[in-house]
């Protein structure tokens, strides 16, 4: 009969190896809420709704079980950064660039660029070293991605690249793709030492008031309350922004920002198997090639060489301590 401690290191092996898995398919769904209810709010207005409903929640929480906060205002201005990048800017962005006709697919396939721009800059930044197969591994990915959603990027293209959307939400799009890469890039160099759950809600404090100023600003805040609408903004919430934005603060500390990174790229082909079962769309021959060379390209920039993997501790900090 195992041990206790043999017991426990089994578990957290298991919740090692599940947790990117669980957080590609929570990021997924982020594309089919958005799309839900975008038709009854708009933007930055959505945005604003999330984030403040995100702060009502995880604050007091944060006083009942007495989070372990910054202990200087550099930090927590390093936290805000990341916060205003990695929410506020790249969530901002895709979210007016479907707002402005830009397929959700197309807007997943530009986004998940991401890897390529991090495995690019992470090098001279953080010092992390991208072997070639790596290299392989994400140009493998991206092609996998440009092959499931091929028949979108067809259609998109279909009498002139910008026909059925404003040519602005490409730009959105490109935007949103830059602040997702500079934010996972910063959050490694500056804040892996800070208490997840405390930093998160730092990141959406600041966040929050930046897209309340965009909303402000650029729109008329009128919200159309449904239960599509109320379903979709409890997910993006709940789902999305307690679990899904967790998981990658935990995977970029306990990882290379490569190697995360490379975990968007399986968004865009499960985000196309959502759209099957949500609203009918299919997939070809060519979108299934796609999700296998997605998958194999992942396994090559994530996959350690047996050296360093056997000297590594697989275990999970579920304590989310400052230094643990």
């Amino acid at each position: 009969m195992p041990s206790d401690t043999a017991l426990a290191t089994a578990t957290k092996r298991l919740l090692a190896a599940a947790l990117p898995g669980l957080f590609v398919l929570l990021w997924a769904t982020g594309f089919v809420a958005a799309i839900w209810g975008l038709p009854y709010a708009e933007p930055w207005t959505l945005l604003a709704l999330r984030f403040g409903l995100v702060l009502a929640v995880a604050l007091p929480l944060a006083l009942l079980l007495r989070f372990d906060w910054p202990g200087s205002w550099s930090q927590i201005g390093h936290i805000a950064v990341v916060g205003m990048l990695m929410h506020a800017v790249y969530l901002g962005g895709a979210y007016m660039a479907m707002a402005r006709g830009l397929p959700a697919g197309l807007t997943a396939l530009i986004v998940c660029l991401q890897p390529l721009c991090t495995a690019a800059i992470v090098g001279p930044l953080l010092g992390e070293r991208v072997t070639l197969r790596q290299v392989a591994g994400l140009a493998l990915g991206f092609g996998g991605v440009v092959l499931v959603l091929s028949e979108k990027l067809a259609a998109a293209a279909g009498g002139g690249l910008f026909e059925g959307f404003e040519a602005s939400a490409i730009l959105f799009a490109v935007v949103s793709l830059a602040a997702m890469t500079l934010g996972i890039v910063y959050q490694k160099k500056f804040c892996t030492t800070v208490d997840i759950r405390a930093g998160t809600i730092i990141q959406y404090a600041a966040a929050g008031l930046a897209v309340g100023v965009m909303a402000l600003l650029t729109e008329e805040m009128e919200v159309t309350w449904t239960w599509d609408f109320a379903l979709s903004l409890a997910w993006l919430v709940l789902a999305l922004s307690f679990g899904a934005v967790s998981l990658l603060m935990l995977l970029i500390r306990r990882g290379e920002a490569s190697r995360t990174a490379s975990l968007f790229y399986l968004v865009p082909p499960v985000t196309a198997v959502l759209g099957y079962f949500f609203f009918g769309e299919t997939l070809g021959l060519p979108g299934l090639l796609g999700m296998a060379l997605a998958v194999i390209g992942v396994a090559l920039v994530v996959r350690a060489p047996k050296a360093r993997a056997a000297s590594e501790e697989p275990a999970v900090d579920l304590e989310q301590k400052s230094g643990e």
